[in-house]
C-alpha cells in the first residue's frame, strides 16, 4: 500500500471509531491529560500496527484489542519512546470526549476501581459487543467471560450503592 494511501485508509477507519478509543481512555485516564496520552499512545500504537491488521475479523474489533492492551498493559508509562505519526493524520483527532452527568460519572467511577480485564469486559458489555466478539478481543472464553461478567455486575452494584 502507497504511504498515502495507507494514510488515508487508517485515517478513514480511526474517524469511524474514535469514539469507542475515547470511550476506553476515559475508564482508564483519570485525568484529562491522563485520557489525552492514552489516546495518543493508543494512536500510536494502532498506527504502528496498522499494517498487521488482515481484515480477518472487523476493524472495530482489532482497534478494540489494540486499544484496550494498550490502556492494560500501560505502556504510556512504562516507554515514552517517541514515535512520529503523519501531522496530517493526528490534525482531525482533537479531543471529542463526551460530556459528561452525575450518573455518568459515578458509573465511571465504580467502574475505575474494577481491575484491568474488568474495566474492559464492562465496557465491551456496555458497546453491546456479543460474547463472540469479547472472546476474540480478550482471548477469554465465553464461558469463562459470562462468569466474569457476573462477578462485575454484582461488584458494580456494590459500588454503585456505597
Amino acid at each position: 500500500m502507497a504511504d498515502q494511501q495507507r494514510k488515508e485508509a487508517f485515517a478513514e477507519q480511526i474517524a469511524g471509531n474514535e469514539a469507542l478509543i475515547w470511550k476506553i481512555c476515559h475508564l482508564y485516564g483519570n485525568t484529562p491529560e491522563d485520557r489525552q496520552d492514552l489516546f495518543q499512545e493508543i494512536m500510536v500504537q494502532t498506527w504502528q500496527s496498522f499494517d498487521q491488521f488482515r481484515g480477518e475479523a472487523k476493524f472495530s474489533t482489532w482497534v478494540y484489542q489494540v486499544a484496550l492492551n494498550t490502556a492494560i498493559s500501560g505502556i504510556r508509562k512504562k516507554r515514552r519512546s517517541i514515535t512520529i505519526m503523519p501531522q496530517e493524520v493526528m490534525s482531525d483527532m482533537a479531543d471529542h470526549s463526551p460530556p459528561d452527568d452525575e450518573q455518568l460519572q459515578m458509573l465511571h467511577k465504580a467502574i475505575r476501581q474494577l481491575n484491568g480485564i474488568e474495566k474492559a469486559l464492562t465496557l465491551l458489555y456496555l458497546e453491546d459487543r456479543s460474547y463472540r466478539e469479547m472472546e476474540a478481543i480478550l482471548g477469554i472464553s465465553e464461558a469463562t467471560l459470562r462468569v466474569k461478567m457476573n462477578r462485575v455486575k454484582e461488584k458494580l452494584r456494590k459500588l454503585t450503592k456505597a
